[in-house]
């Protein structure tokens, strides 16, 4: 193949492959580049572009989770900041540390020692990796967000997460296994059928954009389709299937920095017990998340109700802004697939391990996890995938640097140009106008949307999909 958009259409996909992986966010991306890493011929599809549901609408960060500490989920926590850690040397493109500040008041439900006490337990579970934790002043709290509310404020908690882009960090795994000469992505590809042949499955593959369909024969089947996998193993009825999954949404609202005049990164706790973040990046600034119950739709947008949610918290501990829904510059929702094995569990108690079921000799589902954690997620479908092909599972192939950056970098100002476009085209495979302006560009507001694409028409440029 001469570039990576050959490898990404269905037509040139082999007749038959050993592994076929169904779902392209960031465990089916992970999965993926494992397999590549130890040149398994494999294929990973997506019904959509990938990332373009629930691991691209993330809090943008990794994180272990503070707030996990509270149900004692220490594993994961410890896990989960590792994980941080180490993405933060293997991609500080995509990914850097920052400190955030949680405010605490004297009617929070958790006062100033607790939190100290909180965070050098989260310090000595990162293996004191994290930059450390510290415990701010009245002032200090003020000077950084000038407009949070000053009304019993007894100081903030300090500690150390890390800011990603959720979208890149999925993509750039992706283009990391497609530098294995037999390892093929196919964006806006659907799983149309599948059934038994020998040991093996044929699978019915349609290109959603084209209408065309091919059947491929595959050894092994692998699906990380996230909140879409009760329902999906519903329709293809290949063996008896049992729901797993709690779907929970998690809501987000971009502003302009201005709004807010937060010099970094905070965590708000409203009366109810949630966080909620608030993250500047560049020129805007972040704020969610909401934990609702969801369902396995695609393309999800915030209630008004979890809008109102976020804004009416934001008003309380930002008077001074006079903040409302006309200031939104974009929002975002996703769906969160939680493993429920408590049936009296509530979504903020459910615990967000992952888990791996073998239904079949040959088939793969994992489940749950969260976005930190996507690489050991990976690991435990493809370590005892490779033990059952006989083949000796290498721990070091994913502790190595990706070897291919997107074209447009996270944070950083470009030129756009038709030479960048095409380029963008060949080694990034966009397949729609969002694909390429959402995900490749990485413009997330409705205004940016217009003006960006307005900029690609001036360009002048043969588009596959004008």
């Amino acid at each position: 193949m001469k570039n990576f958009s050959e490898k990404s259409q269905l037509k040139n996909l082999p007749p038959h492959l050993p592994v076929m992986i169904i779902g392209g966010g960031i465990a089916g991306a992970g999965v993926f580049r494992d397999l590549s890493l130890h040149n398994i011929p494999c294929a990973l599809i997506d019904i959509k572009d990938f990332t373009s549901q629930t691991s691209q609408s993330s809090s943008k960060m990794l994180h272990g989770g503070i707030r996990y500490l509270e149900n004692l989920d220490f594993a994961l926590v410890w896990e989960a900041l590792h994980e941080k850690n180490l993405w933060l040397k293997l991609t500080p493109h995509l990914a850097y540390p920052e400190k955030f500040y949680l405010p605490v008041y004297k009617s929070s439900l958790r006062p100033l020692w607790m939190v100290r006490m909180g965070l050098l337990l989260y310090d000595a579970l990162s293996s004191f990796q994290n930059l450390p934790h510290e415990v701010a002043s009245v002032e200090k709290t003020l000077d950084r967000f000038p407009t949070l509310k000053k009304v019993g404020l007894t100081g903030s908690g300090v500690y150390s997460d890390a800011v990603v882009d959720d979208a890149k960090l999925t993509l750039e795994c992706i283009y990391d296994g497609m530098v294995s000469k037999n390892s093929y992505a196919c964006n806006h590809t659907s799983l149309v059928n599948c059934i038994k042949k020998g040991s093996g499955y044929l699978v019915t593959l349609k290109d959603e954009l084209t209408g065309e369909q091919r059947d491929i024969a595959c050894d092994h089947l692998i699906f990380t389709t996230g909140p879409f996998t009760d329902n999906l193993l519903k329709r293809l009825d290949l063996f008896p299937w049992i729901p797993k999954l709690m779907l929970s949404r998690g809501s987000h609202l971009w502003f302009k920095n201005d709004m807010l005049k937060a010099k970094g990164p905070m965590v708000l706790t409203p009366k109810d017990g949630r966080v909620i973040f608030v993250i500047p990046q560049k020129d805007k600034t972040l704020v969610g998340t909401t934990e609702v119950p969801g369902d396995a739709s695609f393309d999800q947008m915030p209630s008004d109700a979890e809008v109102n949610y976020l804004l009416d918290n934001l008003k309380d501990f930002f008077p001074q802004s006079d903040i409302s829904e006309d200031h939104i510059l974009g929002k975002f929702a996703g769906v969160r697939p939680l493993v429920k094995e408590d049936p009296n569990a509530t979504l903020g108690k459910v615990a967000r391990d992952h888990k791996v079921y073998q239904p079949e000799e040959n088939i793969f589902i994992l489940l749950g996890g969260k976005y930190t954690t996507f690489r050991i997620m990976a690991q435990d479908v493809v370590r005892p995938l490779l033990h059952k092909m006989k083949m000796a599972y290498r721990d070091d192939l994913t502790l190595r640097p990706l070897r291919r950056e997107s074209h447009v970098l996270p944070w950083k100002d470009f030129s756009l140009t038709k030479e960048l476009i095409e380029k963008i085209l060949v080694d990034e495979f966009p397949k729609t106008e969002e694909d390429l302006i959402y995900r490749r560009l990485g413009f997330n507001s409705e205004k940016e949307y217009n003006q960006m694409k307005k900029q690609i028409d001036n360009l002048n440029l043969n588009l596959p999909w004008s």
